[in-house]
């Protein structure tokens, strides 16, 4: 057990209704101060073995159980959830260095919703009988199995309940593998599921490292289905892994979206759009990275942006006045500032920022901005609080510049102009463009990105396309 923020954790893996120590374990470090938070019990093969066979015996069980049941036991952990949002925020912002006001505004109630959305979703999920000569057919979604959903520190919960609400909403049973940076709110929520009376073996998690525990549930034929988010090069060895038996996956990855701001743009609007582009320490996946101004309101777009941002307190996330908190881990640190210094190398004129916060040290790196930058820092993922600033002159060039990148994740178009928006949108590579605005999100819609941003799409019908076996009946006329 560890106690953060006053809340009791179990740093145990949690299989088939029990927790489960491993003699291994790995030191949890907090990224507000590089404090240790905890022992966490480090899984790898045998765990997960154990976890899918747990998974595997409770799916036949659930996988019957009714639509109404199972939306009945989602919105009692949502009603947990809820119960216990302060709780989980505390944890969270100790174990990832996201601001503990956007956990406790957005984050965790999101987290709620999300069972809550896939619940109620579940009760609508059909499609209309359709005729064939006579004959009769009938669209099924039929439950897929035990499903591995390994997910990022970058909104741990968030992002597994992403996964989580659907696949069990289907009629699948789970197993969460949660990055090894940031996995105590993984802990809590199978408290949670328990509490609601989730039945045994319907959701597993299991901790450790990703070569260690990882690796064998993706290749563990008993698995049907995949859901990843991370990187590229992690999503490569999953996806080796999955080959032989064929598992279907649901990547979401990287991404190096693009803000185009143009002349007839509301500036401060395009200017407010930038600067939020530093959320989360710019540890956002879907971030606008690389603005690009048309060139004859540049100069002053630039002037507005860098006196907004530089009115943005950085410091402890714990303090609900601060609007940037660390970097996740030492790790991540040295890479973003690895990058930062080769963009300097390379010629970069650094607009603001640059480097680390020394009068914060630790690993608080400061909201950076760069003009004239190089090839790798526009065209690779940093993921920190680095945007790059370019001109164009033309909408067509604003189009090529904006899909320049192996990505396509998003975008975000700042326009006057209803006619212009439409026709940038339809020419943008990405699987998510704002207009306008940034980071409306509805359940409903399809989310995922094009190119190496990932594969498949998941959200509303899609999700339950993807967690499910779909089944077409046809039915012959039958004899009066």
């Amino acid at each position: 057990m560890a106690t953060i923020a006053g809340v009791a954790v179990d740093t145990g893996h949690w299989i088939g209704g029990e927790r489960v120590p491993s003699a291994a374990t790995f030191t949890d470090v907090s990224p507000i101060d590089g404090a240790p938070l905890a022992e966490v019990a480090s899984g790898g093969a045998r765990e997960a073995e154990a976890a899918v066979a747990a998974a595997h015996r409770a799916f036949p069980a659930w996988s019957r159980t009714s639509r109404e049941e199972r939306a009945r036991l989602l919105h009692a952990i949502a009603d947990g959830v809820e119960k216990r949002i302060e709780e989980l925020a505390q944890v969270e912002t100790h174990d990832n260095g996201a601001l503990i006001r956007s956990h406790r505004r957005g984050v965790m109630p999101r987290v709620a919703h999300n069972f809550r959305f896939f619940a109620d979703w579940l009760l609508n999920l059909g499609h209309e009988d359709f005729e064939t000569r006579g004959h009769t057919n009938h669209v099924s979604w039929d439950p897929a199995g035990v499903c591995a959903l390994i997910t990022p520190w970058n909104a741990p919960l968030m992002l597994a309940t992403w996964k989580i609400a659907p696949a069990l909403a289907a009629g699948n049973t789970v197993v969460l593998k949660p990055a090894e940076w940031t996995p105590l709110t993984a802990s809590l929520l199978a408290d949670i599921t328990a509490e609601a009376g989730l039945p045994d073996g319907v959701f597993n998690v299991v901790q450790g490292y990703g070569a260690d525990v990882g690796g064998p549930l993706t290749a563990h034929p008993d698995v049907r289905r995949i859901s990843f988010t991370g990187s590229v090069p992690t999503a490569r060895t999953i996806a080796a892994a999955a080959a032989p038996n064929l598992t279907p996956m649901s990547l979401e990855l990287g991404g190096k979206s693009p803000l185009l701001v143009f002349a007839d743009a509301d500036l401060d609007l395009a200017v407010d759009l930038a600067v939020e582009q530093y959320d989360n320490a710019g540890q956002v996946c879907l971030a606008a990275t690389r603005l690009l101004v048309e060139s004859s309101v540049a100069d002053e777009f630039t002037a507005r942006f860098i006196a907004k941002a530089s009115q943005l307190k950085q410091g402890d996330p714990r303090d609900a006045a601060t609007d940037i908190g660390p970097q996740i881990h030492r790790k991540h640190f040295e890479r973003v500032d690895g990058f930062v210094q080769r963009a300097k190398a390379d010629g970069a004129t650094t607009l603001m920022g640059g480097g680390p916060n020394e009068d914060l040290g630790g690993l608080y790196y400061r909201p950076t901005l760069f003009a004239t930058p190089g090839e790798e820092i526009v065209l690779e993922e940093v993921f920190g609080p680095v945007l790059t600033l370019q001109t164009f002159d033309t909408e067509e060039q604003a189009i090529a510049m904006a899909n320049e990148t192996k990505f396509g994740l998003a975008a975000t178009v700042a326009t006057g102009s209803a006619e212009r928006a439409r026709r940038v949108t339809s020419a943008l590579v990405a699987g998510t463009v704002w207009v306008n605005c940034f980071f409306v999100r509805d359940l409903r819609a399809p989310f995922g990105g094009s190119r190496q941003s990932g594969v498949g799409r998941e959200g509303g019908d899609w999700s339950f396309d993807f967690y499910c076996d779909l089944k077409n009946t046809v039915t012959a006329p039958w004899e009066k």
